[in-house]
């Protein structure tokens, strides 16, 4: 089969024709039908992303498609079943073995496409805003970076939950975007963000998914009290946070990724992604999904991602 492979650390990823996979213990065989494409996918790449697997590795964090085998072992899946896979690797090829554990079941009404763009992205967003911030109704949330793949289901998420949700983002495409996932305010990445934010009243959550001068004007426009969700950098700058000023604001910092949580609190991940699987079910969620490309050109869909030209998600049909 073919798969898209690191060889070594530093080396130029590519696709290679390896073995058919055959599922160990407790693992499941899948034919990948639609793999969802991550900002860390990047990451990974450069090397500096906080969890790389030992090369040689297939990239690809989330994917869905039919279960084609199921060790012997497995008890609640088999041929046939439609599902979807976040193992973190192996989601850039035509078929893949995952452990049982990270397979979940998806809807008839929901497509491969919108499967494989679904997990970490409302999966981050669910956990960080409900479970962790407890973001409430009435509440102000700024999203940066909404148009994103991440930062786009905060805010339709944020609004579901019933706050007055505010994105900030570059353009007016990406703006447009941002209001028809339930953005009530919209700000330009060209404006200043602290005081546009200090004319609406201040942010009572901030979702912060750039880092660098970005993270300063969202952490400087948080309300006393407030919570912050640093949940990426991808302008490059991993920002410092002065604790100063946490003390005299009694500020919040919410540390949160997905990865993490599904080795030490797994139920947490299970029991959102049940919960958002029934709001998709219930056409209370929208997946944006901005290109749908083959697996021949996935470094054309990285460099998407890279270059913020994307919206939503991009997502990479192996078959």
């Amino acid at each position: 089969m073919r798969a898209y492979q690191i060889a070594e650390r530093g080396a130029t990823p590519g696709i290679v024709e390896v073995p058919d996979p055959k599922p160990g213990p407790g693992e499941v065989l899948i034919r990948l039908r639609a793999t969802g494409l991550n900002f860390a996918d990047t990451l990974m790449i450069r090397g500096t992303y906080q969890d790389i697997p030992e090369p040689p590795f297939t990239l690809g964090m989330e994917a869905a498609g039919e279960v084609l085998e199921v060790a012997p072992d497995v008890a609640d899946l088999v041929p046939g079943d439609r599902v979807c896979v976040f193992a973190g690797q192996g989601g850039l090829a035509e078929m893949g073995a995952f452990p049982a554990d990270r397979v979940v079941k998806i809807p008839d009404e929901m497509s491969f496409e919108h499967a494989a763009a679904f997990q970490i992205a409302y999966g981050t967003s669910h956990v960080a805003l409900k479970g962790l911030a407890r973001l409430a109704p009435g509440e102000t949330l700024l999203v940066t970076g909404a148009a994103g793949g991440v930062g786009l289901t905060a805010v339709e998420i944020g609004a579901k939950l019933g706050a007055r949700v505010v994105a900030q983002a570059r353009g007016a495409q990406k703006l447009d975007i941002a209001r028809a996932a339930g953005a009530e305010s919209v700000i330009d990445g060209d404006d200043d963000l602290r005081e546009k934010m200090k004319a609406l009243g201040g942010a009572d959550v901030v979702y912060e998914t750039i880092g660098g001068d970005i993270f300063r004007a969202a952490f400087r426009s948080t309300n006393p009290g407030g919570r912050l969700i640093p949940i990426g950098f991808a302008g490059g700058e991993v920002p410092q946070i002065p604790a100063n000023h946490l003390m005299v604001k009694n500020l919040t910092v919410i540390g949160f990724y997905i990865g993490g949580y599904m080795k030490v609190r797994p139920q947490v991940i299970r029991d959102s992604l049940t919960e958002l699987m029934d709001w998709y079910v219930a056409g209370r969620l929208s997946p944006h999904v901005s290109s749908v490309l083959p697996l021949d050109e996935v470094a054309t869909g990285l460099d998407l991602l890279r270059t913020r030209q994307a919206t939503g998600k991009v997502v990479i049909v192996p078959g």
